[in-house]
């Protein structure tokens, strides 16, 4: 994988997770039309993104990368909306991160 590509992974993934922090600001809203419309535009431009990797990219070789949404999720979830994360959520984190492991290596 080159940089670039790597790059164009990293910046899919973040749009996704972006995408989910607006959406939830939005429905804690009461008038969340900005946070929504930005929701939709942050995973529009993650999912072409997406569409143009796999273009490029075996899908077995980048679905690794889409288990650390949930990491990346969860970390964002709690700086930027301020959820606790639990011991049983960081205990389910460490094992996503494992499993990514298991199956990047494979």
């Amino acid at each position: 994988m080159t940089p670039v590509a790597f790059v164009l992974v990293v910046i899919s993934e973040i749009c996704r997770v972006v995408g989910q922090i607006f959406f939830k600001r939005a429905m804690s809203r009461g008038k969340g039309r900005g946070a929504l419309a930005a929701g939709v535009a942050a995973m529009a431009v993650g999912f072409f993104l997406w569409l143009g990797l796999l273009k490029k990219f075996d899908l077995s070789f980048l679905y690794p990368f889409e288990g650390l949404n949930n990491v990346v999720v969860t970390c964002a979830a709690a700086i930027f909306l301020k959820e606790k994360i639990t011991l049983n959520l960081g205990v389910g984190v460490a094992l996503i991160c494992a499993g990514i492991l298991l199956v990047s290596r494979s």
